[in-house]
């Protein structure tokens, strides 16, 4: 244990972590090309067409990746924000800033598509549903966090009150969550937690499974990519920045 916390700490720069996320990229980025391709297969002519939604059920095998990452990003920005708020590390905040765009798309994907499946199922494109609406706030707590970072000009400031802001936010997930039990909504329930008697067949639920899987390493290996940058731009007066473009440009 002691040793593999030595090496998160060993980890903690921002120059050894620009150089792990590059040695991880093409790691996340293949594997979720593998776990993709065998959802979309499975999801799109394997699996049987469902026996009240017909066909029209395949798009959950976008949407529940893209409304589950909504909100397992923002939580890990809660837990680096968290971090940072505590003990003051950069990185943390550097890693949460990094990753809260893609949050956002995930959250606009979720709705979008949501809406896409409520037009022929609920006859509208939209409606002030729970889980809808909680879903939505997300998307604006993903917003405000950006938005209040590019407001402030002072960076230490910006860091910390963006920090607040994520952790506060953070009471939303548990009501996008349990919105579906809590009160009477049009949105159906859990299917893929309830383990002992799934709501989905086996047939349907691999793909979805592989799927979740696929973008959720896509989304590691697009977030390498924006903490690789992000880094770059906070440190280019540094020298090892300099001598790592320098080596770059000489490649080319």
């Amino acid at each position: 244990m002691s040793h593999f916390i030595q090496y998160l700490i060993h980890l903690g720069t921002p120059r050894r972590f620009y150089h792990f996320c590059g040695k991880l990229f093409p790691w996340f980025m293949g594997f979720s090309f593998i776990a993709m391709a065998y959802g979309l297969i499975g999801g799109l002519f394997l699996a049987p067409a469902d026996y009240q939604q017909g066909d029209g059920f395949r798009i959950i095998y976008v949407h529940v990746p893209c409304a589950f990452l909504s909100m397992f990003i923002y939580m890990t920005m809660v837990i680096f924000s968290t971090i940072f708020l505590i003990w003051r590390i950069k990185l943390a905040d550097l890693i949460a800033y990094s990753i809260a765009p893609v949050g956002a798309v995930f959250t606009l994907c979720a709705l979008l598509t949501g809406s896409i499946w409520g037009k022929p199922m609920w006859g509208t494109w939209w409606i002030w549903d729970a889980r809808l609406t909680s879903e939505l706030i997300l998307l604006f707590l993903y917003l405000g966090y950006l938005g209040l970072y590019q407001a402030i000009t002072e960076k230490k400031l910006a860091a910390r009150m963006c920090a607040i802001l994520a952790v506060v936010g953070a009471i939303d997930i548990p009501i996008i969550h349990y919105s579906v039990y809590w009160w009477n909504t049009l949105h159906q329930g859990a299917t893929i937690s309830q383990w002992g008697k799934p709501a989905i067949d086996m047939t349907m639920l691999k793909p979805l499974l592989s799927m979740i899987t696929g973008f959720a390493l896509y989304t590691m290996a697009i977030s390498c990519i924006r903490i690789r940058t992000e880094i770059l731009q906070r440190d280019f007066k540094l020298k090892w920045v300099n001598v790592l473009v320098k080596k770059i440009n000489e490649r080319h």
